[in-house]
């Protein structure tokens, strides 16, 4: 009995220690639990204690339920139906002489978008980045050196198999989604945007967006900009990406004055969208583009248009990224491509914190574009872009500072460090085992 009480007396004196584990699993008297998460954040411990991204404190529909998807349009959104809001912030903005009175253009299938007789699309007054004119606040070039990773025309059901790639190899990149697209996939939408991708608009249906009136041109990125929005806990996208990259300076500048969104285009095209249309690419061809372009000058860096629409254009991403390693290429969300700019107007990512804000410009840190659901839904129907373009919407960004790291006697393990139930129970199976 002696030996057994010199035996309990040392561990029962240190046992509110146990159940504290450091991160070699060993137990430790002089050591506590960490005051926050270092593991990175595709550690497998991530998996068990996740959790849910912060949100604007607004209680928003489920994504994928039917009341999330009847707030919005199920087709082309009629612009004659847009918000009064949204109106009202266009016709400010061109009152302001803030929108160019540029003609719309005229599109014929399989040719570019053409302007009425006397409008330059090259000029400095219409600067067409379908014809490669290049506005000083595009973002065209990434950084030297850098490659910007990006995919158009998501949710699709390959996304699945590019988010897995994209998290095996621990990177990100920003998805530039289609309004519609997201209804279709609410799944693999939110599937991309919890493993930390950054989300950005793409318009909702995919339209010509030169040949669209003003009106319409809000109805496309504001429709888009407010499922967004909804979808991810409050945040505003600060990125688009017009489709065929068709885009001028009235395009360009109703995304800018009324929602406070960058325009991103690219500077080389895989046309990797066509790999699954008759007379389409190759993946031969896209393969050896993407080889020449990786292998070519680090001056100025890539920003690549690929496609998360099939698997072919998915795989084509997956076997040139080891090439883009090997050659010692950094590689970033396009979002994420500049220090200063961050995937939302209103919050630094997918897990940080989020400033409660509607979608419009001049309303980037009020409530006034901002509640429970979504406005009622509309009917169906020359710069380098090697710096950080500017703002004009005069917004602060948030604070990059971390949200405050739980106590850890408020942690998963919290019981454990402190249940005298678990200290006898651990003594009472040690006197079993010693006097068996």
């Amino acid at each position: 009995m002696f030996i057994l009480s010199a035996f309990l007396l040392p561990l029962a004196t240190s046992a509110h220690f146990l159940g504290r584990h450091d991160d070699a699993h060993s137990h430790s008297a002089n050591k506590r639990l960490p005051d926050s998460w270092y593991q990175r954040d595709d550690h497998p411990v991530h998996g068990l204690f996740k959790r849910a991204p912060p949100t604007d404190g607004v209680n928003y529909p489920p994504v994928g339920s039917p009341t999330w998807s009847a707030a919005y349009p199920q087709g082309s959104p009629d612009p004659s139906k847009i918000p009064g809001e949204w109106r009202d912030a266009l016709n400010a903005a061109v009152a302001a002489g803030k929108i160019p009175n540029i003609p719309q253009s005229s599109n014929t299938p399989g040719q570019n978008p053409t302007y009425p007789a006397g409008s330059n699309p090259n000029g400095d007054v219409v600067c067409s980045a379908t014809y490669k004119c290049r506005n000083k606040n595009d973002i065209w070039d990434g950084p030297d050196g850098t490659i910007g990773i990006s995919f158009d025309d998501g949710p699709q059901p390959v996304t699945d198999k590019l988010l897995s790639f994209l998290q095996t190899n621990h990177e990100t990149a920003t998805h530039f989604m289609i309004g519609v697209n997201i209804l279709q996939f609410p799944n693999q939408f939110l599937s991309a945007f919890n493993m930390g991708g950054d989300i950005a608009v793409h318009t909702y249906t995919h339209p010509y967006m030169t040949t669209l009136s003003n009106e319409a041109i809000v109805a496309q990125l504001g429709w888009t900009m407010q499922l967004i929005h909804d979808s991810t806990g409050g945040r505003v996208p600060r990125f688009w990406r017009p489709p065929f990259g068709d885009s001028d300076n009235r395009v360009r500048a109703i995304a800018m004055e009324v929602f406070g969104m960058t325009t991103v285009i690219w500077n080389q095209d895989t046309e990797d969208w066509s790999l699954t249309t008759q007379g389409g690419t190759t993946l031969q061809a896209v393969n050896a583009s993407m080889t020449q372009w990786i292998n070519g000058p680090k001056s100025p860096g890539l920003i690549i248009l690929e496609h998360e629409l099939s698997d072919q254009s998915v795989g084509a991403f997956m076997s040139a990224y080891p090439l883009m390693k090997q050659k010692s290429w950094k590689t970033v969300s396009v979002a994420q491509l500049f220090n200063g700019l961050t995937p939302y107007q209103n919050s630094p990512g997918s897990n940080g914190p989020v400033t409660k804000a509607g979608i419009l410009a001049n309303n980037a840190a009020s409530t006034n574009n901002t509640s429970n659901s979504a406005p009622a839904p509309s009917g169906s129907s020359t710069g380098s872009g090697s710096k950080p373009p500017s703002s004009s919407t005069g917004s602060t960004a948030p604070s990059r500072s971390p949200s405050p790291s739980p106590s850890p006697s408020q942690g998963p393990n919290a019981a454990l460090t402190s249940s005298p139930m678990v200290h006898m129970t651990l003594l009472s199976i040690l006197a079993t085992l010693l006097f068996a």
